[in-house]
């Protein structure tokens, strides 16, 4: 039954290969948590993954890591359910952990100029990575979407990069003309000396694509380098992103167009940013903020 749902996930729902690891890997974990009770998977009540989720809970798992996992099953037996395989589903009616609403961590506009600037541009290496901060940056990229990108996904002449993101979605973001312009330069004089064995748009020394792992250790060593003490990652650039676009006063809907989530809510996690500045704005222009001034 897990093998079937896997194998949807990959054709019918076009899951990259990291998403199926984690749903592969969270139903093994509650197989295992069945097995040990000795019990199988036909025969899994609600009260079962209450049981499992006070198991987890046990063990020191987070809120957010339970959350997941439960979302993984809720999946699979809404799957077994369509296909005939089971008459309900015994996670329906299972509540989520109660998730705090963490805030991501932004980058001031000084600190992203101070990273973009800290790539030594006279080198090849320098160069390609100036490129990446800035592509990174100016797109709102998954660090999974920047390094899966080929040549051809960018139109120099439009200024448009399509984007390939979760569940292979396609969506184009234009980009500005700064980040056209060293990318323009980037595939015209620097990548070919990397000597490409692989057909990414980002090479290492080998020619061949970047690796996830790769792209963090640099952001951290550029980090450093730029003096910014904040523990950032890849995504940080990608939350930035969207939150200067938001305090520059672009609308919720298309920043979730640009990020590419499907559901709006993933993108609300950012509208702190719009409440301070309509708070800003009635301050300053709300008849009664402007008598006397604040206390």
């Amino acid at each position: 039954m897990v093998d079937r749902y896997l194998e949807h996930l990959l054709i019918v729902k076009g899951l990259s290969e990291n998403s199926l690891s984690a749903y592969s890997l969270d139903l093994d974990v509650f197989q295992r948590f069945l097995t040990e009770r000795g019990g199988d998977i036909e025969a899994v009540t609600d009260e079962t993954i209450f049981l499992y989720l006070l198991h987890l809970r046990q063990r020191g798992l987070s809120s957010r890591s339970m959350a997941r996992r439960l979302s993984a099953l809720r999946g699979f037996f809404a799957f077994a359910v369509d296909e005939g395989l089971l008459a309900e589903s015994p996670a329906a009616l299972v509540e989520s952990p109660k998730l705090p609403r963490l805030l991501p961590d932004v980058l001031t506009t000084d600190e992203v100029a101070g990273l973009l600037a800290a790539p030594d541009v006279d080198t090849p290496l320098g160069f390609r990575d100036k490129a990446m901060l800035e592509l990174l940056y100016a797109a709102g990229l998954r660090v999974s979407e920047l390094v899966t990108l080929t040549p051809l996904d960018f139109d120099a002449q439009t200024g448009l990069l399509k984007i390939f993101g979760k569940g292979s979605k396609e969506r184009l973001v234009p980009i500005h003309y700064l980040a056209q312009d060293i990318c323009i330069r980037y595939l015209q004089s620097v990548r070919g000396a990397f000597k490409p064995v692989e057909h990414f748009f980002f090479l290492n020394r080998s020619g061949k694509g970047l690796t996830r792992q790769g792209v963090w250790k640099l952001i951290k060593r550029y980090a450093l380098q730029a003096g910014i003490t904040k523990d950032i990652s890849p995504h940080s650039l990608r939350h930035s992103f969207a939150t200067h676009l938001l305090e520059g006063g672009a609308d919720l809907r298309t920043v979730q167009i640009l990020l590419g989530h499907a559901d709006i809510s993933a993108t609300e996690i950012y509208t702190h940013v719009q409440s301070k500045r309509l708070l800003a704005v009635h301050e300053a222009y709300h008849p009664r903020s402007r008598l006397g001034g604040k206390k």
